[in-house]
């Protein structure tokens, strides 16, 4: 009788850690929770950090484009763990914190708290000594550029996809508008809605829409979609108002989240503000990822990073998708990124 292998373990459910009360940036969490999944062999030494990135939550797929038997992160040959951010709804956030810590009140979070609260879950609770490489996508990929800053010894690679190691002062200005958008809408009421501020998030949608792809991917109409949309207006009121909507995000959450990620700079936390030796002393190897055509993470940048960096490579995406085809949106861009991370995890 043949003996067959048992396949690798795939989560299915989002898993939740409780740090208890945790010092972050703006205050104190009396409870704060950290929401993760993990994929394959526990006792795997090849351990892959996957962190979230803004407008999207694990128990969504969300991270599905890179993981999974036969992808990139294939956990026949890695343990990959991925860790949803503060402020995403799954991990503490202003829409799941009780008070006196709930919605408006909720505390400044940075980048900095994400990445203590994840190496928590890592070694006081999956038992993990260090890490082979950290993958990022955006908001990820700025993690990704953070942990090898704040542990220098745990972490050996790291692989920023369409991010950057500081949000730029163009970037900050980009995430004003749909900020705006959200706080003078005439339902946000500060932070204090009872029910959905369905103008606020809808304004919030369209503002960001026009940034997320490149200027010829809209002058060739890919926003149609093969014809699944007749026109822009229902491409947007769909797949970027119903985003939001649908998945029912949380008006404070996506403030949240926008205000970690404005404030996003690798150099603050231990180089006082020097940006060139921050990106100087990291010690791990990097694989830096930008697209073509991103209008908020810019290969300029990118080109910029790498120049101080010790040990990186950079491979830009050649693509229209500007910022979203880092995302998984494009299959040929999902293809190009997992060709290139599988080199980068391959190489001695």
């Amino acid at each position: 009788r043949a003996v067959f292998s048992p396949p690798v373990l795939m989560q299915t459910s989002n898993q939740y850690y409780h740090h208890g009360r945790f010092k972050v940036a703006g205050g104190v969490l009396p409870d704060a929770v950290t929401a993760y999944r993990t994929y394959g062999d526990p006792n795997n030494d090849k351990v892959i950090v996957f962190p979230t990135c803004f407008g999207v939550k694990l128990a969504l797929g969300s991270q599905d484009y890179l993981v999974g038997e036969g992808k990139v992160l294939d956990p026949n040959k890695y343990f990959v763990v991925t860790f949803a951010l503060f402020c995403n709804g799954e991990s503490s956030s202003p829409s799941n914190t009780p008070a006196p810590y709930g919605g408006p009140y909720f505390p400044f979070i940075s980048y900095e708290d994400n990445i203590r609260a994840q190496h928590a879950v890592l070694t006081k609770h999956l038992g993990v000594h260090k890490v082979f490489c950290v993958v990022g996508f955006s908001m990820g990929g700025q993690q990704a550029y953070h942990w090898p800053v704040i542990f220098p010894d745990f972490v050996e690679r790291f692989v920023p996809i369409c991010s950057s190691a500081r949000t730029s002062p163009h970037n900050q200005c980009f995430l004003e508008g749909p900020k705006a958008a959200m706080l003078a809408s005439k339902d946000f009421d500060d932070g204090h809605y009872q029910s959905t501020p369905q103008h606020g998030i809808r304004a919030f949608a369209r503002v960001y829409s026009a940034w997320a792809y490149g200027q010829t991917w809209f002058r060739e109409h890919k926003y149609l979609m093969d014809g699944e949309y007749p026109d822009l207006n229902s491409f947007i009121r769909e797949r970027w108002e119903g985003r939001f909507i649908s998945n029912n995000w949380d008006a404070n959450d996506m403030i949240a989240l926008l205000n970690t990620w404005q404030k996003g700079d690798i150099s603050i936390i231990r180089d006082g503000g020097d940006y060139e030796k921050a990106l100087k002393s990291i010690k791990a190897k990097g694989l830096i990822m930008p697209s073509k055509t991103d209008l908020y993470f810019t290969p300029e940048d990118s080109e910029n990073e790498v120049s101080h960096l010790r040990d990186a490579k950079l491979h830009v995406i050649p693509t229209i998708w500007g910022h979203f085809a880092g995302g998984g949106a494009n299959p040929p861009d999902v293809a190009f990124i997992s060709e290139k991370i599988t080199e980068f995890l391959q190489a001695p």
